[in-house]
């Protein structure tokens, strides 16, 4: 069971909106259909990482989000202390997904060569592409890099063993998914690759994008990644909390993602 990880998904945030805002092109049926926030938690037997860091307080506030809970106090929940974790990995610099800067004080982190050239480019100078980064965030990166406290990778780059990152794209540029070794095999961590199952398993793409062909693409890559479609995990689906059990008594948004559903798709 060497290099077999566990994984938590831990919601923290909300956001209330219709189906139509989820797909380009809208849905004819335009129901409710919420965005969740989570961030990610990837545990080894000698290693801990954290998979996006989400968003705080002011920027709930600011972007008109419901906080539920502070991220530092969901890995508290579980067992993970923010102070002692060494390794964060960026799927992308979104605000929802690379905040509360101070949060680790001690991690290097890992980020897509791609993405930083992307957030502090010429493409930031049009409202459409910058709306969803954060000036605080870039900057903050920028600070740790100086620090000597980033690690870029270009392309695949295994982070370590049985846990590799893969630059699929489409999203934002260098927007990376993780996959991991599981003791059910391997797990696509895709982040916002796919915000929703419904994105991949019908090959409709979420309207905020930088390429929609690498996001379709996409959408294969992870499919290749994974031991089979249901290894693969979306970035902002509630039925994520539905689909795995949960990972503590009597709280309902933070499941293991490394044991087998409790529920098929429908």
């Amino acid at each position: 069971m060497d290099d077999i990880y566990e994984l938590y998904a831990i919601r923290y945030g909300h956001h209330d909106r219709n189906a139509a805002a989820n797909f380009i092109g809208g849905d004819p049926h335009d129901g409710p259909m919420p965005l969740d926030y989570f961030v990610w938690v990837i545990v080894g037997k000698t290693r801990t990482f954290v998979f996006d860091t989400g968003f705080d307080a002011k920027v709930a506030k600011k972007r008109q989000r419901n906080l539920l809970r502070p991220v530092g106090e969901g890995l508290k929940m579980i067992g993970i202390d923010p102070d002692k974790v060494e390794d964060v990995i960026l799927s992308h610099m979104h605000f929802d997904h690379a905040g509360n800067h101070d949060l680790f004080p001690h991690a290097r982190y890992h980020v897509q060569d791609v993405e930083m050239a992307y957030c502090t480019g010429r493409c930031m100078c049009h409202d459409y592409l910058r709306h969803p980064f954060a000036y605080e965030d870039v900057a903050s990166m920028v600070a740790k890099l100086f620090a000597g406290r980033v690690t870029f990778h270009d392309g695949v780059s295994e982070v370590a063993p049985n846990l590799t990152v893969h630059r699929v794209g489409g999203h934002s540029k260098g927007l990376q998914v993780v996959r991991v070794k599981t003791a059910r095999g391997w797990v696509v961590l895709g982040s916002d690759a796919s915000h929703f199952y419904a994105n991949f398993e019908q090959n409709r793409p979420f309207p905020v994008l930088e390429s929609a062909t690498d996001m379709l693409e996409g959408y294969d890559t992870m499919r290749k990644l994974a031991s089979s479609p249901k290894h693969i995990i979306p970035g902002h689906d509630p039925l994520v909390l539905t689909r795995y059990p949960a990972a503590l008594p009597r709280v309902d948004d933070i499941v293991r993602l490394d044991l087998d559903p409790i529920a098929a798709a429908p």
